[in-house]
């Protein structure tokens, strides 16, 4: 295949955080609007500042970079950004989280937040964003219950579902029962950060107690081999992020991440960033790697991006639309 066709193709992306998916130049700029960081003296160093020893180091960094982000212009600025990024990747469409309730400390407003950020996604009409509230489970079932309510009078923003990011490990599935069955009566799709942080039984409580409709990462999956056969037989699509559980050594290296024992299996694996800005990759190096390290032949990399089609929460007809434009696509043969 050329050596730009992962660049080239279209693509659809399920799990990425839009405060962790700023670009670099972006935060910079909201950096020096702030007055910036002693500790990061130039945008160049923000390549230091973003790496971890492990993923408490990585939330750690997460909440630095929160510090940057103020004022609903703020947002509104860094969502145009991000747009124009996803434009960048030949991404078409996307399901990004945002995490509202991480600024309430700064008396910024859940709806007004979400409109600050469509205002900056509908300035980029190239690609299409739906958005996921993060309800951030370290805050705690009446916390989120309080901020499920507050989406739910903001979901004209194009808020189609909701999930729970955060300390998986101090927090499990099973404290988000009422939450998850108060936004299915509202007509949120669901998902839930499962098998990341902590291990498979994790991902049994997404799958059992919250019935989540896709499960953000579950690399952990393989800890139980009931579970990689339930996974297998129900396609509960995974949102896998590879080189983010490398950054965050959840796996020690790319080659040991079992996405493509997972693939083999009949799981429904979809691929994704998870928190570009972090981790300073992109959608098109995550599918590069998947062929050159990780032995996904180029029809197996086309499956997987379809898979992420299959596993959007759009309408069926839309989906066969967008699979259809995909194949379509001059770059899709290669």
């Amino acid at each position: 295949m050329p050596p730009d066709w992962f660049d080239k193709v279209p693509k659809v992306e399920l799990h990425l955080h839009l405060e962790g998916a700023i670009p670099r130049p972006a935060l910079w700029e909201l950096m020096q609007k702030y007055g910036g960081d002693s500790s990061v003296p130039t945008l160049a160093d923000l390549d230091e500042k973003f790496r971890y020893a492990d993923f408490p180091e990585f939330i750690k960094a997460f909440v630095w970079k929160n510090r940057f982000l103020r004022e609903y212009d703020d947002f509104t600025f860094f969502s145009e950004a991000f747009a124009r990024e996803l434009v960048r990747q030949k991404i078409r469409y996307a399901e990004a989280f945002f995490s509202p309730v991480d600024f309430s400390k700064m008396g910024l407003e859940t709806g007004r937040l979400f409109e600050a950020v469509r205002r900056g996604l509908a300035r980029v009409p190239e690609v299409e964003v739906a958005l996921i509230a993060d309800l951030v489970r370290d805050y705690g079932s009446e916390r989120a219950l309080m901020t499920l309510r507050e989406i739910d009078e903001s979901r004209e923003n194009g808020i189609v579902g909701i999930g729970i990011g955060g300390g998986e490990h101090n927090f499990p599935p099973e404290l988000y029962v009422d939450v998850y069955n108060s936004a299915r009566e509202m007509g949120f799709h669901t998902t839930a950060h499962a098998g990341e942080a902590a291990g498979a039984e994790s991902v049994w409580g997404a799958i059992r107690h919250l019935k989540a409709e896709r499960i953000g990462h579950g690399v952990r999956s393989r800890e139980d081999e009931a579970l990689l056969d339930h996974l297998a037989e129900s396609r509960i699509p995974l949102e896998m992020c590879p080189y983010s559980n490398v950054c965050t050594q959840v796996v020690d290296s790319i080659e040991q991440h079992p996405i493509k024992n997972y693939f083999d299996r009949g799981i429904m694996v979809t691929v994704n960033t998870d928190d570009p800005l972090m981790f300073g990759n992109t959608l098109s190096g995550e599918y590069r790697l998947l062929h050159e390290r990780l032995g996904f032949s180029q029809d197996e990399v086309r499956q997987v991006i379809l898979n992420g089609v299959e596993a959007t929460w759009l309408p069926e007809d839309r989906k066969r639309e967008l699979a259809a434009e995909f194949t379509s696509d001059a770059a899709w043969a290669g």
